[in-house]
């Protein structure tokens, strides 16, 4: 009877640890962050051994050591889950730092590397356009008065058209053909002038004096200064003339004519 009794107690014993080392587990389980009463693995485990000391060494412990592995196990393995998550999501977080700010940098060179380009072609474009502009605004440079032409007569000719010999060249073109200047100079007259129809004169920095003539209109007045090239009126039939062109003279000092063809060749490189 005796010995049936302190079974009876081993048991009863066994069954409280059991079940309190349940509600241990569970209580982890619940708790949260913040709440002091059993907020780890570790607290759970001792409260557990606890209970186990409490009974003397001399009884049985399987039922004890059981509960409380199986608890220490099942709070190990949700802390290695929550740490591994957490461990995850920091590399994700890292490496998507990392790539935007790889990013970021290649976009900055990228930048950068336009800017300068874009500098680079604005101080080249620069360079050119005050390379053209001195160019165009030399005093010795030459373009040929007109274009699509074909000479009709030309200077010292004589004949019936004339009161006297040619004092010039002509270069028949189309009504309204362009008539630019063939240097910069400042114009000195643009009027009707006569035989001679609308007529425009350009004194050149040499102090010759260049004269188009039969034109149909004028693009420039008295006083403009004009680069080669600059347009001065178009081709017409103004004054005495049997058909459209420029009659174009060359006077050095604003004097009597000379041969343009000579002058265009050696003056100013040109080969009509």
């Amino acid at each position: 009877m005796r010995y049936l009794l302190q079974r009876l107690l081993q048991f009863a014993i066994v069954f409280f640890l059991v079940t309190f080392g349940v509600m241990v587990f569970m209580r982890v389980g619940m708790n949260k962050p913040g709440d002091p009463a059993l907020s780890s693995p570790t607290q759970a485990n001792s409260a557990v051994n606890l209970a186990a000391l409490s009974l003397d060494s001399g009884q049985q412990l399987s039922g004890i050591t059981t509960a409380r592995i199986q608890a220490r196990q099942l709070a190990t393995r949700d802390s290695s889950r929550v740490q591994l998550a957490d461990t995850t999501t920091t590399k994700k977080q890292s490496a998507a730092a990392k790539l935007a700010q790889a990013r970021a940098a290649k976009l900055t060179a990228t930048q950068a590397l336009t800017a300068k380009r874009a500098s680079a072609l604005a101080a080249a474009k620069a360079k050119a356009d005050a390379a053209e502009q001195k160019a165009r605004e030399s005093a010795t440079r030459c373009e040929m008065m007109i274009s699509g032409y074909h000479i009709t007569a030309t200077f010292g000719q004589g004949g019936s058209r004339w009161a006297r010999n040619h004092t010039g060249t002509d270069f028949a073109a189309p009504i309204g053909t362009r008539i630019g200047s063939v240097m910069k100079g400042v114009v000195i007259f643009a009027d009707w002038a006569g035989p001679y129809g609308r007529q425009v004169q350009v004194r050149h920095e040499d102090g010759t004096v260049t004269w188009y003539n039969h034109m149909s209109k004028f693009s420039v007045e008295v006083g403009e200064t004009v680069y080669a090239g600059d347009e001065v009126g178009r081709v017409g039939m103004t004054g005495n003339t049997t058909g459209p062109h420029l009659h174009f003279e060359v006077r050095p000092d604003g004097g009597e004519p000379i041969n343009p063809m000579p002058w265009l060749r050696n003056h100013c490189g040109l080969n009509p």
